[in-house]
């Protein structure tokens, strides 16, 4: 297992910031390779289902995840969502966080532990390279609105 924290400012009110990383279905836009699908129904909060899955054929693999934690922000207040991932495969949790910056900017925190089952020690310092450029492309590309 792996842990790492991606930090991003971003011009965005904290709302529209928060609705852009929360808005699942488009993590599946912004990383490749990748289709997720929401499988509990609205509103979505803690006990949402969401299942990402990544690869080509008979080479695909998913990563479920489970929203165990959720606090949007209320007003100037920080919000925070807590993911716990359940697959067989990727194992861990991510948890985003988003706060008021100076300038009316939003501070954005993404931490993640993940593990890959089988995937041994020695590769941990390639999993966490790995993991930190394609989840930092996908909040850029999820601010941006890409």
């Amino acid at each position: 297992m792996v842990i790492f924290q991606l930090e991003r400012t971003a011009p965005l009110p904290l709302a529209e910031a928060w609705r852009r990383l929360t808005e699942w279905r488009r993590h599946g836009e912004v990383v490749p390779l990748t289709r997720v699908t929401v499988v509990t129904p609205p509103p979505h909060g803690e006990g949402t289902v969401i299942v990402a899955r990544s690869g080509l054929g008979p080479l695909s693999f998913d990563d479920r995840m489970e929203v165990t934690e959720w606090h949007p922000p209320a007003g100037d207040g920080p919000g925070r969502c807590r993911l716990v991932k359940r697959g067989r495969v990727v194992l861990g949790w991510a948890e985003i966080e988003v706060r008021p910056d100076p300038g009316g900017l939003t501070r954005v925190v993404w931490r993640e532990e993940i593990g890959v089952r089988f995937l041994p020690s020695p590769f941990d310092p390639l999993l966490r390279t790995a993991g930190r450029r394609m989840f930092g492309r996908a909040v850029d590309g999820l601010l941006r609105g890409a």
